[in-house]
């Protein structure tokens, strides 16, 4: 499954030429995944008060071309890989029909000491997980 999200730049966030500075685009990654969790059931403030947390290991991305001032822009997340302690979720930034960035996204499941641990069953969620293709 995609998750979708969208956000406009802000003034902000652009640098002298009007283009969002590449360092804003992990802000919007972070947004998008953040989303992601709410949709699929994530407690994230509760697995914080019960000790866990995930934190992001590596992030790949690759930029297409630049988002300007004002536009209105969607983030798709989807999850790519999942094992037992760790993940990959795949983000795309596009523009209307134009993509601007592709990223990946390592993640791990951690304990309140920020040691990866084993998924718990109740923050093991199906979302996290990608779909099994059954042709």
């Amino acid at each position: 499954m995609v998750y979708e999200c969208s956000l406009r730049v802000r003034t902000y966030e652009c640098d002298s030429n009007n283009h969002v500075n590449n360092a804003n685009y992990l802000n919007y990654l972070e947004f998008a995944r953040h989303e992601l969790l709410k949709d699929i059931g994530f407690d994230y403030p509760k697995a914080l008060q019960s000790g866990y947390g995930i934190f992001i290991a590596r992030i790949e991305i690759d930029y297409k071309k630049p988002a300007l001032l004002d536009e209105a822009l969607t983030i798709k997340t989807w999850p790519l890989k999942k094992g037992a302690v760790s993940g990959i979720l795949a983000q795309d930034i596009w523009r209307g029909d134009d993509l601007l960035v592709q990223a990946k996204v390592t993640w791990a499941f951690v304990d309140s000491r920020g040691m990866p641990v084993k998924i718990p069953a109740e923050w093991n969620l199906p979302g996290l997980s990608p779909e099994k293709n059954l042709s």
